[in-house]
């Protein structure tokens, strides 16, 4: 899986590893369904500090499109781990989704013959 990393605030930077073991970790039982995951960490309030520290996952998938979310927290680990959670699970819902209509329409389609 590739992992692709965006920042250009100075602290940020300093969670590249991090952010890449974090993806790998999250997703190492999905690795073949998301072949490339980019993630964008920025800080929209600058300075003057608060909960304000945002990251977005973008996981894309093949033939499944791509999946984008973002997360707003008072801290990068956060964030990133709150970003990732709910990638994740939305990745899982539309895979579930497409995995059991393939099921229904087989169990219909062998009733019907």
């Amino acid at each position: 899986m590739q992992v692709l990393f965006k920042s250009r605030h100075p602290a940020a930077t300093d969670l590249r590893d991090l952010t890449e073991r974090r993806v790998r970790f999250v997703l190492r039982r999905l690795g073949w369904l998301v072949p490339r995951a980019e993630v964008q960490m920025s800080d929209v309030n600058g300075p003057r500090g608060g909960i304000d520290k945002r990251c977005q996952v973008e996981l894309r998938t093949d033939g499944a499109g791509s999946v984008v979310v973002a997360s707003v927290a008072g801290d990068w680990r956060t964030a990133l781990d709150n970003a990732l959670a709910r990638a994740t699970r939305f990745l899982l819902r539309q895979w579930r989704r497409g995995h059991d209509a393939r099921r229904i329409r087989h169990r219909f389609s062998s009733h019907q013959g």
